[in-house]
């Protein structure tokens, strides 16, 4: 019996789903369990061994018609009602855990950790992105998903260890459950919400209540809901509100196809092409690969796609995305599964410059400049013609630095980077940039100077593809110290008040559309002359001292 308590304490449970007391236990109390007699069995150590008091050997003898208790066939069965059986504590274990999870036990709130033991009377919450996977003694499994309140009302086991009974009570939230049948089909998993009581005899289903209605769903077996004389088979969804009943078929599985089976960047983004017919609304779930009791991720869409920023959280691997269609009802439909593999790391840099779409004019020269990832410093650069970088004009190694001078023809080039983990590995290429490499503007060509009254006039032969231009006056050739003037004109030419006597300096550079200054032009040099003398005014002055 030690060994078997034991035993019972390590095993572990999937919680079922809400609870059904006085429903349960009236069932239980009509309800037989089938013993398979064994060799060395009489009705005295049986009754020792699974009868709760005060029901004798008598009883079993009576009930099965036995003419010799202490001779029994083995091989043959005998009835034992489950009212008449021995009761103890059960436990559960939590398998699996994942944000925030607590559980109240009398007056202690503490969060729930992997393969803590759970009792009678606990009450387990989840919050956000978090979630719970219980398993009983009988291998049945319960999942708890975000946003739930569920109180494991009763964890029994009856007789020696064979038969766990589990109440459950589902305030608000879901429970995806998978009950371990039993040969007699014994109705000792029972599960209450605000709206309906449930009676579950091995089958896998799934409850979602809220404060106006309760949503069952049906996947595998039958399960018995009060105020419906039959049972909810597989494939049918329960809609309960108040006393109201409503029983519909559920929608098949949406269609996954689209959805790309590698993701190679982050935030995570998942689309598929949708469906059925009658979908409303749709549930994405996303898991360990092929463990459906490790749920990691849970998103109700509007849309047949699912974006998860907290898969941050997630190391690159292997995962299997859940997608089930949610009716008019606000029935889950049936679930489509997809594999896919997360490797979106080491993250790419960010790109610095050029800007995307950029215009570079130089000689044939551009410089690219990236971050670093300070957990994969090297990068992989590639530089291509085309966009998808079948002709490529440069694809290098691992680089170290943040940056790369390119000396290339004038055209358009497509270029991205990757970074590379200190073993090699590279991970994804981020996304890709484009920019044009083209020549400067021409420099104008030398200004024609002109002194009209008191203006100095400047001109100069057009350009095409000259937005404006850049103009420099200054008293030495070097365009140095404060003396410098600096002067913008649309057209391709100036005009200036006459300035003093004296030589002056001019330059001048065209500006296109995009702000991009082409060299500046040769320097020109202006001399200022100083205006002639005029004599004859003089002329009296200079001979008064003859008079």
């Amino acid at each position: 019996m030690g060994n078997q308590r034991f035993h019972m304490k390590i095993s572990c449970v999937w919680l079922a789903a809400g609870l059904l007391l006085g429903g349960a236990a009236h069932a239980q109390a009509e309800a037989d369990w089938r013993y398979r007699v064994q060799p060395g069995d009489t009705l005295l150590s049986l009754t020792g061994a699974w009868m709760a008091p005060p029901r004798t050997w008598r009883d079993l003898q009576q009930l099965n018609r036995v003419a010799d208790p202490l001779r029994l066939r083995p091989g043959s069965t005998l009835r034992m009602p489950v009212a008449w059986l021995k009761r103890e504590a059960g436990v559960a274990e939590a398998v699996f855990v994942r944000g925030d999870v607590s559980r109240e036990r009398g007056a202690t709130r503490e969060p729930l950790a992997a393969g803590a033991t759970l009792q009678s009377g606990d009450r387990l919450r989840t919050g956000e992105q978090s979630s719970a996977s219980l398993r009983f003694a009988d291998g049945s499994r319960l999942l708890i998903p975000p946003g739930s309140d569920i109180a494991l009302e009763q964890l029994l086991v009856l007789g020696r260890g064979a038969l766990p009974a589990v109440q459950l009570r589902i305030a608000k939230g879901g429970a995806d459950s998978r009950v371990a049948p039993n040969a007699q089909r014994l109705p000792l998993y029972d599960v209450r919400t605000p709206h309906v009581n449930l009676g579950v005899r091995g089958t896998e289903f799934r409850v979602q209540a809220d404060g106006a209605t309760t949503h069952m769903q049906v996947l595998s077996g039958a399960v018995h809901a009060d105020g419906l004389r039959a049972d909810v088979a597989a494939g049918q969804g329960l809609l309960a509100e108040g006393a109201a009943r409503d029983v519909s078929p559920l929608l098949p599985a949406p269609d996954l196809g689209g959805l790309e089976p590698r993701v190679e960047r982050l935030p995570l983004r998942l689309a598929w092409a949708g469906g059925p017919a009658g979908a409303v609304t749709w549930r994405a779930q996303l898991y360990a690969r092929g463990d459906f009791a490790h749920l990691l991720l849970d998103a109700h869409v509007a849309e047949p796609v699912a974006a998860w920023p907290e898969a941050r959280d997630l190391p690159d691997g292997d995962y299997t995305l859940r997608v089930r269609a949610i009716d008019a009802r606000g029935h889950e439909g049936a679930a489509a599964d997809a594999d896919i593999r997360l490797a979106a790391r080491p993250e790419p840099p960010f790109i610095q410059s050029p800007p995307p779409s950029a215009t570079v004019y130089g000689e044939r020269a551009v410089a690219l400049a990236w971050t670093r990832n300070t957990a994969a410093p090297r990068v992989r650069l590639q530089v291509a013609r085309d966009a998808g970088f079948a002709d490529k004009v440069l694809d290098t190694p691992p680089l170290d630095g943040n940056g790369r001078q390119l000396d290339l023809p004038f055209g358009v080039y497509h270029w991205r980077i990757a970074s590379v983990a200190a073993d090699g590995r590279s991970g994804p290429f981020g996304d890709p940039q484009t920019f044009e490499l083209k020549p400067p503007p021409p420099a104008p060509p030398p200004a024609a100077s002109e002194v009209e009254g008191d203006q100095l006039k400047l001109r100069w032969r057009a350009d095409p593809g000259v937005a404006h231009y850049e103009l420099e006056w200054a008293g030495d050739d070097a365009f140095a110290g404060d003396g410098v003037q600096r002067f913008q004109a649309a057209q391709p030419e100036l005009v200036l008040p006459k300035p003093p006597p004296g030589r002056y300096f001019l330059r001048a550079r065209a500006v296109n559309a995009a702000g991009a200054a082409g060299p500046w032009g040769q320097t020109q040099a202006i001399e200022q002359p100083a205006p002639p003398v005029r004599w004859p005014w003089l002329l009296p002055l200079l001979l008064l001292p003859l008079l």
